[in-house]
């Protein structure tokens, strides 16, 4: 359980989250529709741009690391939240693709480094017998965004883009307002204990590292249709209109705002590990449904799993890593797993849309997604039997 000594870290944690994926990504994808009928992209066009913030994000991810080693925490996060607020105030009007391309881009950059940092700093200045639950409910904030991105988007969208894309941006700073002051109030991580990183040089658990960082990289191509194409999948290929899409992106960010709050029971039930397996499986499921209905029942299942289960598996990765190497070299490795993760969004997001482009259908999209989530499953299976052997071999070597 948390308590009011945990409000730092978790302030820096949400608001980090809130506004580095929910409203830096999350809040694109009902705007998709809106910038196609206005005409202010194609629908083409429209698809890559969502895929501009993918690229970026691979590119933050990257660097997010040394960055925060080389300045100030404070500063790198400040930066970060500046920067995807000007990416939404400076795209207010109308303008030409190459200069929202490149807000875009510098929005999933800055949106990398908050996710990778944010987190991870919340989680070192975390004690151990409340890591657990702070670790789930730090990417909170990105249901929050996706939520917030269903409620209030749709309604300013009544007033114009103009004001749509002005008060995102506007929300932006108000979140690092509220971070900076977590961030302020942190205890220090320097404290903390780095016996838990002893056996993270060991190749059993390297190659556990491994598979569980691959299982993630996969899950990002399951994360793709849904963040991108979900609205516009429903508003406009199936006829639907914004309405009933709008309300299935609600349920999404429902889902994905009680997600972490759902995998912080899980873990403290089965384990990381245990519900990292479960997390994969229905996520699996939920991604894939809509291949095979499209009833207003399965749309609202997929939208709230799907929701869910994006930060929560997001969650169960950065608490299972955390588990083999220890919160200090938690960051390092955290920005290694981002960069893992988007790298493979990144190119699912532009296959992605190269494969829309060519097909005129976002259908296939879903089952190919649906399948990597049971191969990102399966290598957590096997996580686990590594992880047994290495254990087993640890104790037969202090045996003899």
């Amino acid at each position: 359980m948390t308590n009011s000594k945990d409000l730092p870290a978790l302030l820096t944690g949400i608001m980090a989250t809130l506004v580095g994926i929910g409203i830096a990504r999350f809040a694109y994808t009902p705007l998709l529709p809106a910038l196609i009928q206005e005409e202010w992209f194609s629908a083409s066009q429209g698809a890559y741009l969502g895929a501009a913030n993918l690229l970026g994000y691979f590119i933050g991810a990257l660097s997010a690391h040394s960055l925060s080693e080389r300045f100030s925490v404070r500063v790198v996060i400040g930066t970060s939240f500046v920067a995807i607020a000007l990416s939404f105030l400076l795209c207010a009007g109308a303008g030409s693709f190459s200069w929202f391309f490149f807000w875009r881009l510098v929005s999933g950059i800055a949106g990398a480094i908050l996710m990778v940092v944010g987190p991870s700093l919340a989680l070192a200045a975390t004690p151990p017998e409340r890591r657990t639950s702070v670790g789930a409910l730090v990417f909170t904030g990105i249901g929050l965004g996706a939520l917030l991105s269903a409620s209030v988007v749709p309604v300013l969208l009544e007033l114009s883009l103009t004001v749509t894309w002005g008060t995102l941006g506007l929300l932006c700073i108000a979140a690092a307002l509220l971070c900076d002051w977590g961030v302020s109030h942190l205890e220090s991580p320097m404290a903390l204990s780095s016996v838990a990183n002893s056996q993270q040089g060991h190749k059993g658990v390297q190659i556990v590292v491994l598979l569980v960082v691959g299982a993630y990289a996969l899950d990002a191509v399951g994360f793709v249709p849904h963040t991108l194409f979900w609205v516009d999948y429903l508003a406009r290929e199936n006829a639907l209109g914004n309405q009933a899409a709008s309300l299935q992106w609600g349920i999404f960010g429902l889902g994905a705002v009680c997600g972490p709050l759902m995998v912080g029971v899980l873990a403290r039930k089965v384990g990381w590990h245990g519900g990292l397996t479960i997390a994969f499986l229905a996520k699996a499921a939920a991604v894939s449904l809509p291949v095979f209905s499209l009833t207003l029942f399965s749309q609202s299942v997929s939208s709230f799993m799907v929701g869910a289960m994006i930060p929560g598996i997001v969650a169960l990765t950065s608490g299972r890593l955390a588990e083999l190497v220890g919160p200090v070299a938690h960051k390092k490795l955290w920005g290694q797993a981002t960069a893992a993760f988007a790298a493979a969004q990144a190119f699912a997001g532009y296959g992605m849309s190269a494969l829309f482009a060519v097909w005129g259908t976002y259908s296939p999209l879903f089952a190919i997604s649906g399948l990597m989530l049971v191969g990102g499953f399966v290598l957590v299976l096997l996580s686990r039997g590594v992880e047994q052997r290495h254990v087993l071999f640890s104790d037969q070597k202090r045996r003899q």
